[in-house]
């Protein structure tokens, strides 16, 4: 009889709509929590960003970055996000603490100027922590950036570990042995796949 009532329980919770999401993404690298929504929505912090981003970290210009499926773009504290030049990232992403993606830079003969340089990052990508992606980089699937390293440079073609200032490739990753786990619920941040394409995948980044 409990077990009943526990599956019941759990079914109910999976489709209300006031609590389906957090319960959803609950034990996700990107989970949608109360504290997270209330701190974004409620309170302000990121509020335009249509992802989870923690309080502490700071989206600049979210109508130019699109992400995929469970990606925690600035989840994670004291991450720096800066779309000016626009940044377009895969599926399950994990980005660490203090890490940064910037899409323009001040010029450097008049810094009151930005010039701009799209960000692309592929799926199955880890930035580690403190790590910076700069302007023009394209990173494949796969790819991990070690703590502290500064990508100035695009590796396009994935499968391997950067590290360094500037980043170069310290390993190559085996193909075969890469193992890309999918979330039973799939979520492109606060939105439900199913609705995705129709609010927000269609704008470009």
């Amino acid at each position: 009889m409990k077990g009943k009532i526990k599956s019941l329980l759990k079914t109910i919770l999976c489709y209300l709509p006031i609590v389906k999401h957090i319960y959803r993404t609950r034990g996700t690298a990107s989970p949608i929590t109360v504290k997270t929504w209330f701190y974004q929505k409620v309170l302000g912090f990121n509020r335009k960003a249509y992802w989870p981003v923690h309080f502490t970290s700071r989206v600049i210009c979210p109508e130019n970055i699109k992400i995929g499926i469970r990606s925690s773009v600035g989840l994670s504290r004291g991450c720096y996000i800066q779309g000016i030049g626009g940044i377009e990232i895969g599926n399950y992403l994990l980005m660490a603490p203090n890490s940064g993606i910037i899409s323009a830079n001040h010029d450097i003969y008049d810094t009151s100027k930005h010039i701009k340089g799209k960000v692309k990052i592929g799926n199955y990508c880890w930035i580690g922590m403190n790590a910076v992606i700069l302007p023009n980089v394209e990173l494949g699937d796969h790819t991990i950036v070690g703590a502290g390293a500064i990508v100035t440079k695009s590796f396009p073609e994935g499968y391997c570990v950067l590290a360094g200032v500037p980043a170069r490739v310290v390993k190559t990753l085996d193909k075969d042995r890469v193992v890309e786990k999918r979330d039973k619920w799939e979520y492109y941040g606060y939105i439900p796949k199913e609705k995705f394409l129709k609010k927000i995948g269609k704008r470009k980044a």
